[in-house]
Formats: structure tokens, C-alpha cells, sequence
């Protein structure tokens, strides 16, 4: 079965930051499922004016952190704004992250993990404007193209999206592996019972 990645976006996403990851994403073999407050489509921000809409497949309330391997937060001002507000973007920020599960966010996007209050002590980068905050709420602040700290991957701006999106890529791989080490140990201790009731 494919790893699933939710997007969570609304309104006022930069476009390039969403579509782009996005395709990438699926080219690699992975599913993703945008989810979004707002139903039907959110509309993209692009060069200073709004630019192309994507589906949205399902409603905040209706996904859990459960159901996915990884989470991505496109950036774009309007966009994380609107979600930082939003009490059920934020829980599943945290949910994603209480599970160890790999969070992706650029840009703008890392105001959420600001708001869900996970950046304490971690390493992280995102666009300038938001360093402060980041840097307010105990982040270590970089200026990388990628900045990956246990299960956080942080990137600052468009032009770091094919790195952003292969860090992402890298860690559902190790995820991956981890699990099938898991099943092979598991295997090897039925075998072991097996022999054990010979």
C-alpha cells in the first residue's frame, strides 16, 4: 500500500509550493490527500496574483494524523495565516508530531509548527520574515535550503522546493525501511517459537 502524505492548505497557498512537492510526491510512488477548513477548491497565490485552484479531497475534521505517514505545510502568507487560527490545523500538527511522524514545512509554512508549539529547541529555517518568530519560540534558526531536525524538514522559499521535497521523500523511504526491519524481526521471533514448540 502507498505511504500517504496530507497536505493541509487553504486559500492564498503559494502555488509552487504546493503543486510542485505535490507532483513530485506522486511521481515517487506516494499518495497525497489535500485537506483543507474550506471545501471544493482553494485557489493558489502566484507572483503577486492569484494563480491555479487544487481539489480539495477532504475536510479538516475528517482526517487523523492515524491515516498518514508524513505531513506537508506549503507556505505562502495568506495561507498559514489563516491556518494558525484554525484550533483543528494545529491539533493535527501536534498529532503528527507526537507520533514521530515526518512534518514538511516551507516558507511560511513553519508559523504552524510556531503555533502548535513544537520548534522549542529544534533546528528549523523558513522565510526571513518568520525567523523572528521562530527564533521567539525557542527555535535554533537557520539560513539552509533544508533544515532537518528528527522528524521536522524545514526549507525557506520556492527555489528550495526539489530539495525540501526530496528530504521528504528520504524520510518516508527510512520509514519504510524501519518498518520492513520490524516485520522481518518479527518474522524471525515466530520462526524462533516455532523451533521453541519443536
Amino acid at each position: 500500500m502507498a505511504k500517504r502524505v496530507l497536505i493541509i492548505a487553504t486559500d492564498g497557498f503559494e502555488q509552487s509550493e504546493l503543486i510542485e512537492p505535490k507532483k513530485l510526491l506522486e511521481a515517487a510512488g506516494y499518495q497525497t490527500v489535500v485537506a483543507s477548513p474550506k471545501v471544493g477548491e482553494i485557489k493558489g497565490w502566484n507572483h503577486g496574483e492569484w494563480g491555479q485552484s487544487v481539489p480539495v479531497d477532504a475536510d479538516l475534521d475528517d482526517v487523523s494524523a492515524d491515516d498518514f505517514d508524513a505531513l506537508m505545510l506549503p507556505g505562502g502568507q495568506m495561507n498559514p495565516d489563516v491556518l494558525r487560527m484554525d484550533e483543528r490545523a494545529i491539533a493535527l500538527v501536534e498529532e503528527f508530531d507526537d507520533l514521530g511522524k515526518p512534518i514538511a514545512a516551507i516558507c511560511h509554512g513553519p508559523w504552524l509548527l510556531v503555533e502548535a508549539d513544537i520548534v522549542d529547541g529544534r533546528t528549523v529555517t523558513g522565510w526571513p520574515s518568520i525567523r523572528t518568530d521562530l527564533e521567539n519560540a525557542g527555535a535554533d534558526v537557520v539560513d539552509e535550503e533544508v533544515a532537518i531536525d528528527d522528524n521536522l524538514i524545514t526549507s525557506r522559499k520556492p527555489d528550495d522546493i526539489p530539495a525540501f521535497t526530496q528530504a521528504l521523500i528520504d524520510a518516508l523511504e527510512a520509514q519504510e525501511e524501519d518498518e520492513e526491519d520490524l516485520d522481518e524481526d518479527d518474522e524471525d521471533e515466530e520462526e524462533d517459537d516455532e523451533v521453541e514448540e519443536l
